[in-house]
């Protein structure tokens, strides 16, 4: 098989890397870090009209980027599955930082603890806990 896959990444990203587009992206970037302890790494700003150009954040060990929605890049909303050591804290600081509750904490049936919240971008987050240490295929 060949070696696709096997090639530099910056410490933090992954194969895979979330990369938002929001209409409101200080917004979101300022929620991030008060409601799930995003740190910063990176912020460009475009010259012509001082929006986002790009902003590096990293939840955990995760790196992700956002930018400012324009053009042919529309406002695109998803959902995120955040795996936390305490989905109840969690779930209450990001109700305290302005999220919408979708559902609150729960055990589910496939051995996570979760909840749901809608950012103020509309994004939905998934706040989880595995309850066994055990993957989902096991």
């Amino acid at each position: 098989m060949e070696k696709i896959f096997e090639t530099y990444k910056p410490i933090g990203f992954h194969t895979m890397t979330i990369y938002l587009f929001v209409d409101n992206p200080k917004e979101l970037i300022d929620f991030l870090k008060k409601a799930f302890f995003a740190i910063e790494i990176n912020r460009s700003i475009n010259p012509a009209n001082n929006d986002i150009a790009n902003c590096i954040l990293q939840i955990g060990d995760t790196c992700f980027m956002i930018s400012q929605a324009r053009e042919q890049f529309l406002n695109m909303r998803t959902a995120l599955y955040l795996f936390v050591d305490n989905v109840d804290d969690m779930h209450k600081r990001a109700l305290e930082n302005g999220a919408k509750s979708e559902f609150e904490p729960e055990n589910m049936p496939y051995d996570d603890r979760q909840s749901g919240i809608i950012d103020p971008s509309g994004n939905y987050w998934w706040i989880s806990k595995r309850l066994k240490q055990k993957g989902y295929q096991e």
